[in-house]
């Protein structure tokens, strides 16, 4: 629902790769907005516009979608609560990226676990891909060329006044957004 998955589903499909994607039953129009060729459209947490993770055997469905085999890579943002879902939907010498900590921070794993696959796991941060100049301005182009060819999509949420961060906050760690929320100075 929120905008870097929005932005990693797009970017995958631009490189010519199949997208599975997750998302709660409220988001959906978003989900299939981005293009995934798969979308598993999963259960709300009561009360909330998170994710049940837990409705659904995502592995299972995964499998199901890849013959077998897994998938290449892996996205999380979620963190805690999808760290086994993650792992074990790859495939041979597939990537789990884990980028974020919305359920809590992944919790420390013995690295063996990952030899059934010869996975891989890394935890990006942004700074180590715009090392130079060079790679900034490389990697800006590319990402401003595909919004200016209409290739990549922003979706804006909402906007809030500065004033009102502290409701802007309570908003995304409520889950409600289903894009960028920006503060208006």
């Amino acid at each position: 629902g929120g905008g870097t998955c929005q932005w990693a589903a797009q970017m995958a499909k631009l490189r010519g790769y199949k997208v599975i994607g997750t998302c709660s039953k409220g988001k959906e129009d978003i989900g299939m907005s981005v293009g995934c060729d798969e979308l598993l459209v999963l259960d709300e947490v009561p009360g909330t516009s998170y994710e049940d993770y837990e409705s659904m055997d995502i592995v299972a469905k995964v499998m199901e979608i890849t013959d077998g085999k897994g998938v290449k890579c892996v996205i999380d943002g979620i963190g805690k609560s999808t760290v086994d879902i993650s792992i074990n939907s790859l495939g041979h010498r597939g990537i789990f990226v884990s980028f974020g900590n919305a359920s809590g921070a992944v919790p420390a794993f013995p690295v063996l676990r990952l030899i059934g696959k010869s996975a891989y796991v890394t935890r990006p941060k942004l700074l180590d891909y715009i090392t130079t100049r060079e790679e900034l301005v490389g990697r800006a182009n590319e990402i401003f060329g595909w919004l200016q060819d209409d290739k990549l999509k922003v979706a804006v949420d909402t906007t809030f006044p500065l004033a009102q961060a502290a409701e802007g906050h309570l908003y995304l760690e409520a889950g409600k957004s289903k894009g960028k929320v920006l503060y208006e100075i």
